[in-house]
């Protein structure tokens, strides 16, 4: 068993005075600060019966309040689920229902709502604020983590059935954390923007890199490219992880104008990007480090390093330094630009999901995740990720890629977003259809299925193009495609 000084405990001996969250509206924290309140914390909600090996759930959006519940918990030992909460309240209850959640600790402005699910599960709920008017109990803090034990559970999406509890040990989130910095190194100068929600296992990423490197977070509640702007211009932020919407609108909030010199990159996730917001990026001189991950990996576990940003636009980059890929095709590997499912394996991959035997045999083989993705690899190695498996369409036995088609779609002129489905089809089995939003007026489905004509082959150009005012997305900004087959056939009716 590895055992290691509780990482707060230690960053707060090594540089206590230095900044740990920095929030634009609510002030700035020290280390040390955050640590006396994490531990505070730890005491007060031990008042309430919270145990060693408890699952308490926290449902909260961004907030130093929630930063420090977090790290609180982990002085008791507690298992922290963290809760999405743009989920529905039936979705929420099934969660705490699964992870045999006793207590439910929430942020303010969420306590009533929080009250509401937790009658549902029969567990008590309690929020920031009314545990800060607590007496600390007495008892004796953990001073040690065990790299084995279990930290964080968050749940996968759920678009093809019931979400899956995913296990993060502190392990996983160190070796998550080592493995970015051996990729992007470190400087003394570096701040990470975290807009994401810290409920997703990309935002609360940022929050272990803070521990355990010393570095300053760059808090935001919610992304707003006005404050991402600010931030970087004139905050010294270095580092901001966004998913492609969300570097799109900061391109066009940043004009002509070009980011500081110290600024490192954006780290982009999400899925694969298009081309052509790349290309955009490029030719803003805005550098842009593409990844691929999943809540599986405990966040990136593939990264494109700075030396191969430019050369390689559009791939994923090579695994981090102690991760592992390869790409399976029935059960044969492959190489050299064919197309497969992207298996991974590494010490920042979960041991499993929790209670779920079915998940972990048909995900887990011999030590590899298969993670339904797929992808190639260039033959330099690179892995380029093509879409999701399960968003892959079949037509007249031909794979289509939504994601080349989305591609094609926002170089078009008048077309901001892009999103395409499969719709079930009597002659071809399924056929491409596409939801944009667009800023013309004057656009027609017309004039954009002519333009796909000209740049895919007849069987990948959407057979009907469909009018948004915007695209369903979920907290992290990330484009829900089950709810456009949702809206497909609500549309069909």
């Amino acid at each position: 068993m590895e055992i290691m000084q509780h990482w707060l405990d230690k960053r707060a001996a090594l540089s206590p005075d230095d900044t740990a969250i920095e929030h634009p509206m609510n002030g700035s924290i020290t280390f040390k600060q955050l640590r006396d309140q994490a531990q505070s914390f730890s005491r007060k909600v031990a008042q309430l019966g919270v145990m060693p090996g408890d699952a308490i759930a926290i449902y909260s959006n961004n907030s130093i309040d929630m930063v420090t519940a977090i790290h609180g918990l982990s002085y008791i030992g507690a298992v922290v689920v963290l809760l999405n909460t743009r989920l529905s309240n039936q979705e929420i209850v099934y969660q705490l229902t699964d992870s045999n959640v006793s207590f439910v600790l929430t942020g303010d402005d969420l306590y009533e709502n929080g009250v509401e699910i937790a009658q549902s599960r029969q567990c008590e709920v309690q929020s920031f604020e009314q545990v800060s008017r607590l007496d600390e109990k007495q008892l004796s803090l953990k001073k040690e983590i065990a790299l084995e034990d279990t930290y964080t559970i968050i749940y996968t999406s759920g678009t093809t059935g019931f979400p899956k509890g995913v296990q993060h040990t502190f392990g996983n989130h160190w070796w998550s954390a080592i493995s970015s910095a051996l990729n992007l190194g470190l400087d003394p100068r570096d701040k990470w923007l975290a807009s994401l929600p810290l409920f997703h296992v990309g935002g609360f990423s940022i929050l272990m890199k803070s521990v355990i490197y010393g570095m300053p977070v760059y808090l935001l509640d919610h992304f707003d490219a006005d404050k991402v702007h600010q931030g970087i211009v004139e905050n010294g932020v270095t580092i901001v992880s966004v998913v492609s919407v969300m570097l799109d609108r900061l391109i066009d909030r940043l004009g002509e104008q070009t980011y500081p010199e110290a600024f490192k990159c954006m780290l982009l996730g999400g899925g694969p990007a298009p081309k052509v917001l790349l290309e955009k990026a490029k030719a803003c001189l805005v550098p842009v480090y593409q990844t691929y991950g999943m809540t599986e990996t405990s966040s990136q576990i593939v990264t494109l390093s700075p030396s191969d940003a430019l050369r390689k636009l559009g791939s994923a980059g090579k695994p981090l330094f102690p991760a592992q890929l390869k790409i399976v095709n029935q059960d044969s590997v492959i190489t050299n630009d064919e197309i497969g499912e992207i298996f991974v394996k590494g010490p920042m991959v979960t041991p499993g999901y929790y209670q779920n035997d079915e998940a972990n045999s048909k995900s887990f083989h011999n030590g590899w995740l298969a993670t339904g993705d797929l992808g190639y690899l260039d033959n330099e190695g690179f892995l380029y990720v093509v879409d999701r498996r399960k968003d892959l369409i079949i037509s007249g036995g031909e794979n289509i890629y939504p994601a080349e088609i989305e591609n094609v779609l926002l170089g078009m002129s008048g077309i901001v977003e892009a999103g395409v489905v499969g719709k079930d089809d009597e002659k071809w089995g399924q056929v491409p259809v596409a939801f944009v939003v667009k800023n013309e007026n004057s656009l027609h489905e017309s004039a954009v299925i002519a333009y796909c004509l000209e740049k895919l082959a007849k069987y990948k150009t959407p057979k009907h193009i469909y009018f948004l005012d915007a695209l369903p997305r979920n907290a992290s900004n990330k484009l829900v495609r089950h709810k456009l087959v949702d809206l497909l056939y609500k549309e069909e009716e």
